[in-house]
This record gives structure tokens, sequence and C-alpha cells, in this order.
């Protein structure tokens, strides 16, 4: 994943999404999420800090409403807003 300290600042200001592959089925998920606590309801304290060096994220995910992680070796892009309709 290129531009992690960039990741975590747009998802604190507002929807990322980020797609990556499920470790164990190799699938491709489309995950759209935030570390904003406006956009999240309340769920992502205002003192939660990640690393930028860590080898995974957790974020709030929006379509699931509910908190998720994954690797960033697994990210193959990433992108401000929601899914982008291809």
């Amino acid at each position: 994943m290129k531009d992690k300290v960039k990741f975590l600042d747009e998802a604190k200001a507002g929807i990322v999404t980020v797609e990556f592959r499920k470790i164990d089925t190799e699938e491709l998920r489309i995950m759209p999420c935030t570390l904003n606590k406006e956009i999240s309801g309340g769920k992502v304290p205002e003192t939660f800090n990640q690393k930028p060096d860590s080898d995974h994220f957790a974020v709030w995910c929006i379509d699931r409403g509910a908190w998720r992680s994954f690797r960033v070796n697994t990210v193959e892009q990433w992108y401000k807003g929601m899914p982008q309709q291809g």
C-alpha cells in the first residue's frame, strides 16, 4: 500500500474506499470506510490513532456498520469517496 500516511489522513477527514484481497479466499473486497467520528456516528473515538508503519489498519466499515481490519500488503488500491461504479 502506497501513501499510508495519506490514507490515514483521508480516512480521518471523510470516506475512503479500500480494495483488497481477503486473506482466506483471495476474493476482492471493496470496502467503504472511515476514521471520522461524525461519519461513523460516534463509533470512532477522538483519541483513536494508528501508526502509519503498521502492517494492518482498523477502520469503521460503512457498508457493514462495524469495525473491520485489513492487511496493508493485500491492498490493490484505495481512493477517496464511496466505491466507484464500474
